[in-house]
C-alpha cells in the first residue's frame, strides 16, 4: 500500500523546483518503464498493480523497491489521463558533452525550445535517424518534464541531451564545423548538399532561432512550402516537423 508521504514526494515530482530538489524524475507506462529498466538509468522505486509486477517481478533488478498498488491509488500520483499500471521514480543523470564524441555525427541544437510535446517528440526524432546528442540552451524545456519524457516514447533512454550557453558552446566549435539553421529566407534545402557532421540548430516554435545564435549559423537552410496559392500557406512549421523534415534529408543524402 503507497502512503500519503510517498504520494505527496511523487506528486511533487511533478514540479521542476522538486525534481531539482530530489535528483528525480517520474516515468509512467508499461513501455516506458520497460524502456528505462533496460538503459542506465537508476530506479529508486517502483509504484505498480498486482498484474504488473507478477508478469514482471522474475526480471526487475533485486535493488528496486516496489510498492503493489490497486488502479485509484495509481490515479492519484499519476499525471495520464488514463494510468497505466506502473510509475517509477528514476534518478536524474549528469550531462557531460563529450567532444571527441559529439564532432563525429550529427548534433542538434535546440535554441529556446518551450513545449514539452515538442521536446519530446524532437529526441524522438532524433534517436529514429541516429543522433546521439542534443544541445539545448538552458532556457529550452525541461528535459525531465512528465510531458517531454512521455513524448519521447521511451527515445531518452537513448539520447543524450545536455544544456549548455548556446551562444558559448558555438564560438568554441571546430571552425570548418558546419552550423545549418532554418530560416524563412535561406536556401532551398532539397536542392543543398548536406555533409554527413554538422550541427542543425532549431530555434523557438513562435520566434525561430534567436538573433544572437542566428549570427553564428554559417548555412541557412529554408524548407519550401508547396501549396497552389503561396499566400494562403501556413505562416511556419512546427519545430518538431521541421527537426524531422531537416533530418530526414541529412540522412538521405548520406
Amino acid at each position: 500500500m503507497i502512503t500519503k508521504n510517498q504520494i505527496k514526494h511523487i506528486n511533487s515530482l511533478k514540479s521542476n523546483k522538486f525534481r531539482k530538489t530530489h535528483n528525480e524524475f517520474i516515468v509512467e507506462g508499461i513501455k516506458l518503464v520497460d524502456e528505462i529498466l533496460n538503459s542506465n538509468f537508476e530506479i529508486s522505486s517502483l509504484y505498480a498493480t498486482a498484474n504488473w509486477i507478477e508478469e514482471n517481478e522474475s526480471n526487475l533488478p533485486v535493488n528496486i523497491e516496489i510498492t503493489e498498488i490497486n488502479e485509484k491509488e495509481l490515479k492519484s500520483i499519476s499525471g495520464l489521463t488514463t494510468p497505466n499500471e506502473v510509475l517509477a521514480i528514476v534518478k536524474m543523470q549528469k550531462s557531460t558533452i563529450n567532444t571527441n564524441e559529439i564532432y563525429e555525427d550529427l548534433i542538434l541544437v535546440l535554441d529556446k525550445i518551450r513545449d514539452p510535446g515538442n521536446m519530446g517528440t524532437i529526441i524522438r526524432t532524433a534517436d529514429w535517424f541516429g543522433i546521439k546528442n542534443i544541445i539545448c540552451s538552458n532556457d529550452t524545456v525541461d528535459l525531465y518534464n512528465p510531458k517531454v519524457i512521455q513524448s519521447t516514447m521511451g527515445s531518452v533512454a537513448r539520447v543524450k541531451v545536455h544544456y549548455t550557453d548556446l551562444e558559448k558552446f558555438l564560438k568554441e566549435i571546430p571552425e570548418d564545423f558546419p552550423v545549418y539553421g532554418t530560416f524563412l529566407e535561406g536556401e532551398n534545402f532539397y536542392k543543398s548538399k548536406f555533409p554527413s557532421k554538422a550541427i542543425i540548430v532549431i530555434g523557438n516554435e513562435s520566434n525561430g532561432i534567436s538573433d544572437k545564435i542566428a549570427q553564428l549559423i554559417t548555412n541557412r537552410i529554408f524548407i519550401p512550402p508547396f501549396s497552389s496559392n503561396q499566400k494562403q500557406t501556413a505562416e511556419s512549421l512546427n519545430a518538431s516537423i521541421a527537426t524531422a523534415l531537416v533530418c530526414s534529408e541529412f540522412r538521405r543524402i548520406r
